[in-house]
């Protein structure tokens, strides 16, 4: 007898899903039967992933454009009738050097890492509501403490992220849609931040480890999809406007 999968006929959409977490993310939840939806800016980055998760089907855009996030979410109800789960995990921490900001660096930091959350949400809300829905945002532990060196802009908006997380989970309560947070720490894979500063000086990041993280090691994207996969699922049912940090105990 076939056993039936975690999320077995469930649709979901998956934003900044083509590289890193969003991929892994992605991954997961259509080994778990998901039908998933990736998006990215990339039409060759998608494809690729796509070819990884037979049935899945892509939508390239820049969610920090509100028209684009609509047209995403009715891409979605065309193709799958409903949707059940939106992961948004579009996001960036590259800036300026701390006091370096400008007007334009702001704008674009809070571009890229807040408003391609709350546009996809805010079109994403009625279509959820039908399905008694769940939300998952990739934040950063950079929005719930000081680490040092990390840009201002981007932990601003990772800040603000967290709020909005909080804030709107109130208001999506009463439409029966849950949404939650991960807040990641040092997460290392093939082209991430990490994997350059080690090239650059791995005893430099070896101390790092040893002196700001207790479990003195980096996650893995596979960490943050374990977590968001719980937090969509019905095992999370009574959860709804938590910042959940996975980071091997580094805030303090």
């Amino acid at each position: 007898m076939k056993m039936q999968k975690k999320f077995e006929n469930k649709s979901a959409i998956v934003t900044g899903s083509t590289t890193g977490i969003g991929l892994t993310i992605a991954r997961k939840l259509h080994k778990q039967g998901c039908r998933v939806l990736l998006s990215g800016r990339s039409e060759q980055r998608l494809l690729r992933a796509q070819s990884e998760m037979p049935g899945s089907i892509t939508f390239a855009g820049d969610l920090s454009v509100q028209s684009n996030s609509r047209d995403i979410i009715e891409f979605a109800e065309m193709h799958f009738g409903e949707l059940d789960f939106l992961v948004c995990n579009v996001g960036s921490g590259a800036s300026v050097p701390p006091g370096e900001e400008t007007l334009e660096e702001w704008q674009r930091v809070f571009a890229v890492n807040l408003w391609t959350a709350t546009n996809i949400v805010q079109a994403a809300t009625q279509i959820l509501e039908k399905s008694s829905g769940a939300i998952v945002c990739v934040s950063s532990i950079c929005g719930m403490n000081v680490i040092d060196g990390a840009p201002v802009t981007y932990s601003a908006a990772k800040a603000a992220l967290n709020s909005f997380v909080r804030g709107i989970s109130r208001p999506l309560a009463k439409k029966n849609i849950r949404i939650n947070a991960v807040a990641p720490g040092n997460i290392l894979f093939e082209g991430s931040s990490w994997s350059k500063r080690i090239e650059e000086n791995e005893v430099a990041v070896t101390e790092m480890l040893s002196t700001q993280v207790p479990q003195k090691t980096f996650g893995d994207p596979h960490d943050v999809a374990s977590a968001v996969s719980f937090l969509l699922s019905r095992e999370a049912r009574f959860i709804t406007g938590a910042v959940l940090p996975i980071d091997g105990g580094q805030l303090k």
